[in-house]
């Protein structure tokens, strides 16, 4: 599955679980970690929980299997590593605190926002 795929495979199971604020980064050119990176905001810290296992759910049962998975202990941060796609649901506090937006740029036209 190419990355704009597994992208798009992301958005969607975010969207399912209504995840907030939803921001697509292409980051290709500015890391060699990933080409794309998916931020989305939880209500709770039991909807990031949430919104992160559906993501992992859906991206198994496309046949992909997740490099990692950090921070689901906590729930304020989950980050969900698919090697050309990571993915980062957070709380809304966490969010405005790391500013990831901020820190890999502002997202092209390319990018979604749901």
């Amino acid at each position: 599955m190419q990355a704009e795929q597994i992208k798009n495979l992301v958005t969607e199971a975010l969207d399912d679980m209504k995840a907030q604020n939803i921001v697509t980064l292409d980051v290709r050119g500015r890391t060699s970690v990933t080409d794309w990176m998916v931020i989305a905001t939880g209500t709770s810290n039991r909807h990031v929980a949430a919104v992160a296992g559906n993501v992992e759910e859906k991206v198994k049962e496309a046949g992909l299997r997740p490099n990692g998975t950090e921070g689901r202990s906590a729930a304020d941060w989950v980050l969900i590593d698919l090697v050309d796609v990571v993915v980062h649901v957070m709380t809304d506090q966490a969010r405005h605190f790391y500013d990831l937006e901020r820190l890999w740029g502002e997202p092209d036209s390319g990018s979604a926002k749901a």
